[in-house]
């Protein structure tokens, strides 16, 4: 017989043991990931390639990109927040219709973001200071990314939907099957093949928009298999504010915090700039390398978001404070050879580079990096679980504390008061990113003591 609370009979995100659901949601979710962060691999790889100058300018876009990469995140920790909890409360119809009303709510956030991204996009590069050639190839690269904001929202919005009932497998077949098609299509269109007309940079952006068109076509699939969801009804779609306002109640904060992030990228990048193209070139580089390194921690962040935002509704406070420690000891034992992988630095960032100082730049990164890598497992499980128990503000002030308002004077104070240069900037981003992590535990456990 399944257990039941408060008549409710138990899914398996409520009545499996914790440990075991953090392994099969997670699990999933980093193989997604790794194949994701594997396209931007390919994404770079074939633009250094090209020539310095334009892996420069693709790690000059990355601080805009990432600015689409947080609206749909955050709208999608939003949609598992809400969604999850209305299922783990019980109330199915309700879990439905605000499903549905994500919909609405995704078409109207793209359009915006589209707008936005345009009239921002020439200012910010300038800010960073690209002109010329390397501001044009930036420009190009991400106008066509931005005019393709629609699909990245609603893979995220579905993928927050099937997030909450613990489904992480239909994104993993995404994000498989993108990569795979992204290293036949990013040299179709960079080179010109088969009579394509040769595009450089643009073709990178083109790959990438029908890669995550074609992705959004089998999750809409996907959803419509789904039992619980294929019960709403036509009405359900039609925007209803009372919806969007529950919705944005927690993909906002959600979307700041990823913002947050944008801003320390972009922040980063002003302080590399200082030192010319190679350290942005060789900074975008080893990023994508630290991105396969922090592969587990994606996997068990999001498996925390999912088994927290079901258990809260459920009021199952228990299982949400277990939870967190198998989390955290997983995220142990996976980080210790990660760290290890990041101490062949120079092998790793010859794979993009063949310019020497490229490569000794993004080695030194990456050593410091290898250090501070168990600090992002900490931060990402205690912002996670906040986000499942439907507290996302604490998200916005650790994001603003350790992207923007630490950063800025700690990398002035190491850069250059103290001369360290572009050693200075990354072990800013050590010291900030300990500092975050230890507040949002402390701050985690406070809140977890209240539900005895």
């Amino acid at each position: 017989m399944r257990e039941t609370v408060g008549g409710n009979s138990l899914d398996s995100l409520l009545s499996e043991p914790v440990p075991r659901l953090v392994r099969t949601i997670g699990i999933p979710a980093a193989v997604g990931f790794l194949f994701n962060t594997g396209f931007n691999v390919v994404d770079t790889w074939y633009a250094g390639m090209l020539s310095t100058s334009t892996l420069a300018a693709l790690s000059l876009s990355f601080p805009l990109f990432f600015i689409i990469i947080a609206f749909t995140e955050g709208f999608s920790v939003g949609v598992t927040a809400v969604v999850g909890n209305e299922y783990g409360a019980g109330r199915e119809s309700s879990g439905r219709f605000v499903s549905a009303q994500v919909f609405s709510l995704g078409i109207i956030l793209s359009l915006l973001l589209t707008l936005v991204g345009e009239l921002a996009a020439p200012p910010l590069f300038r800010l960073l200071g690209a002109d010329g050639d390397y501001l044009s190839k930036a420009l190009a690269y991400m106008r066509i990314i931005f005019a393709g904001a629609l699909f990245f929202l609603f893979n995220g919005a579905i993928n927050g939907i099937l997030r909450a009932h613990g489904d992480t497998k239909s994104y993993r077949n995404v994000l498989i099957a993108g990569f795979l098609l992204n290293l036949l299509l990013d040299p179709l269109f960079i080179f010109g093949w088969l009579g394509i007309p040769r595009m450089g940079i643009r073709g990178v952006a083109f790959a990438t928009i029908l890669v995550q068109a074609l992705g959004m076509s089998y999750m809409l699939y996907r959803l419509q298999k789904y039992r619980r969801f294929a019960g709403a009804h036509r009405h359900d779609f039609l925007p209803r504010p009372s919806a969007w306002l529950q919705l944005l109640g927690q993909g906002v904060p959600a979307t700041l915090n990823s913002l947050t992030v944008g801003v320390g990228i972009f922040v980063i990048t002003w302080f590399l700039g200082q030192f010319g193209e190679r350290a942005v070139a060789a900074y975008g580089a080893a990023v994508r390398i630290e991105q396969i390194a922090l592969l587990p921690t994606i996997g068990i962040s999001t498996a925390v978001l999912s088994i927290s935002a079901r258990n809260s509704g459920a009021a199952l406070f228990h299982r949400v404070k277990e939870t967190e420690i198998s989390a955290l000891k997983y995220g142990l034992v996976l980080l210790v050879p990660a760290a290890f992988f990041l101490l062949a630095a120079p092998v790793l960032v010859g794979f993009f580079s063949g310019d020497q100082e490229v490569i000794a730049i993004g080695a030194r990164y990456l050593r410091i990096d290898s250090l501070t890598l168990y600090a992002y497992v900490v931060l990402s499980v205690h912002v996670s679980l906040l986000q499942g128990l439907k507290r996302p503000r604490f998200a916005i002030a650790i994001g603003l504390f350790r992207q923007l308002l630490v950063p800025v004077p700690l990398f002035w104070l190491l850069s250059k008061t103290a001369g360290l240069g572009v050693t200075g900037v990354f072990w800013g981003i050590f010291a900030v990113t300990w500092m975050a992590a230890l507040i949002a535990a402390l701050y985690c456990r406070h809140i977890l003591s209240e539900y005895a």
